[in-house]
């Protein structure tokens, strides 16, 4: 997937001029360069991130080289949703990195419609190492396979892909069919108004005395 992008000469407000022209800020770094300052049309990059996500290896064009990257960040307006600002990871195709993969739950839990469990997800993406070309795009996660109470989806129980290793617990739970909440109303217990009064009347008199 190529993407491709321009050196940026705009900084600090400068850069709305650059929104208005339909094109994101964003930093190219990696190891052993110098940071590279460029301008991506808002169209191409939001396909190729829809496409790519934060594990899939992209392309950049920058003149007449061909850069290989991870998108490492993408930063969105509180206020729009649109995005403000884009960093971009240089990676070697040769050596292993570090990433994060996003876990994409499918299907519905049986305990859910016959059980009322209520699926409790703790997690939304699980870091890995591999060479670029070897990360996977998504980690699936089947619902399906929550068919109890009290039963959880381990990340033992993801499919990993050859020569990606995790660097998560294998015990680790991802996703567990929880008891419904109880319809029974907890009791708070009762205050003593009495007591409360004779203590007033106690600390009153001492105050009293003291005077």
């Amino acid at each position: 997937m190529d993407l491709l992008v321009q050196t940026r000469e705009k900084f600090g407000n400068a850069t709305k001029a650059l929104r208005r022209e339909g094109f994101v800020p964003a930093e190219l770094y990696g190891r052993e360069m110098k940071n590279e300052h460029l301008m991506v049309p808002i169209k191409d990059f939001t396909k190729a991130f829809k496409e790519a996500g934060t594990s899939t290896v992209l392309y950049l064009l920058v003149g007449k080289e061909k850069k290989p990257v991870i998108i490492h960040d993408v930063v969105k307006n509180p206020l729009t949703g649109d995005v403000a600002h884009i960093d971009f990871y240089a990676v070697r195709m040769d050596e292993v990195i570090t990433a994060r993969i996003p876990l994409e739950f499918i299907n519905e839990a049986p305990a859910v419609k016959e059980k009322a469990a209520i699926i409790n997800k703790s997690m939304s993406e699980v870091e890995v190492e591999a060479l670029p070309h070897d990360l996977p795009h998504s980690f699936i996660v089947d619902l399906s396979l929550l068919d109890d109470l009290d039963k959880s989806i381990y990340v033992r129980d993801i499919k990993i892909p050859k020569g990606v290793k995790v660097l998560v617990e294998g015990d680790t739970a991802i996703a567990t069919a929880t008891p419904p909440l109880s319809e029974e109303k907890i009791e708070e217990p009762s205050m003593d108004v009495s007591a409360v009064k004779v203590e007033s009347e106690e600390k009153r008199a001492e105050r009293e005395k003291e005077e």
